[in-house]
């Protein structure tokens, strides 16, 4: 396989499955040479079989600013005295539960992955994108990968939605930020993503909490979250659309990609807040407002 041009060099973080992988395998058709990050050797050793020299590992964990520097520096070498093309922000967890149950250091940890760690890769390779100004070439991008919870906040995915709603104000202030070096900040948020992960999920991630108030209606909303994630959108679709936010002469500063908007968006904005709210305490079955 074809190594890759290092004139458009990306950087992709969570590489291992799902966005991520999909963004790789699109930007390495498109002629792109990709550094994946992932957290593990085998890992790692899966994208050397899938992509030959087309694709470089790096490994290292988001929240662990030391080794996203290691991680900086290994593809300032590669690149000598070019810009980085691009930059995916796509690491992250998804910490579950009912807020008023869930311990400080869990959303901590939440924190620590979606939004410091997106702020320690950003910082760690915004001069390889364009901040230094001696590198040769037209400033980089970087692309956030939001989500629909970005913007619209569920019950029992509540750290996952506020670290997401952290990264949609971090971004917006960003962006306008690096105007100064010409690097745009570009926003995309998915709805459910069909994944392996969903296979895997359902085993009682919830159960946990089956002794709080909120334990009759977990099961319920276990079930329908792993079903809606098994209809969800293929993520090569979002990978298409990684390479479009890349590549776009006048690309939107944020871009929703959802199986049904209407449903998702839409009627939500219609109905208003507080109806919605109601409707999802009938589904939840809490009792009616007083």
């Amino acid at each position: 396989m074809a190594t890759g041009s290092l004139d458009r060099a990306v950087v992709i973080t969570g590489a291992s499955t799902g966005i991520g992988r999909a963004a790789v395998a699109k930007a390495v058709r498109e002629g792109a040479h990709v550094f994946a990050s992932v957290r593990k050797q085998a890992d790692a050793d899966g994208l050397t079989a899938e992509f030959g020299e087309a694709v470089t590992p790096l490994i290292f964990d988001v929240a662990d600013e030391a080794a996203v520097r290691a991680g900086a520096a290994q593809v300032a070498q590669a690149l000598g005295n070019r810009k980085l093309f691009g930059l995916l922000n796509n690491a992250g967890i998804a910490v579950a539960g009912p807020l008023l149950h869930l311990d400080t250091d869990e959303l901590r940890k939440q924190f620590e992955i979606n939004f410091f760690g997106v702020h320690n890769v950003t910082r760690a390779f915004a001069d390889l994108l364009g901040a230094d100004k001696a590198r040769t070439g037209k400033p980089g991008r970087i692309v956030m990968i939001s989500s629909v919870g970005g913007q619209n906040g569920s019950p029992f995915v509540g750290p996952y939605s506020a670290s997401k709603f952290a990264m949609e104000g971090y971004s917006q202030s960003l962006r306008r930020e690096l105007m100064l070096y010409g690097i745009d900040v570009i926003v995309i948020g998915p709805g459910a993503i069909a994944t392996p992960i969903w296979d895997k999920a359902g085993e009682g991630d919830l159960a946990r909490f089956n002794n709080t108030d909120y334990g009759p209606m977990l099961k319920g909303v276990e079930e329908y979250m792993v079903g809606q994630g098994r209809k969800g959108l293929p993520a090569s679709e979002v990978g298409d659309l990684v390479w479009h936010c890349f590549t776009d002469p006048k690309p939107k500063t944020r871009y929703r990609i959802l199986r049904n908007e209407f449903m998702d968006v839409t009627l939500p904005r219609w109905l208003g807040p507080r109806t919605v709210d109601n409707i999802i305490a009938k589904r939840l079955g809490f009792p009616k407002r007083p």
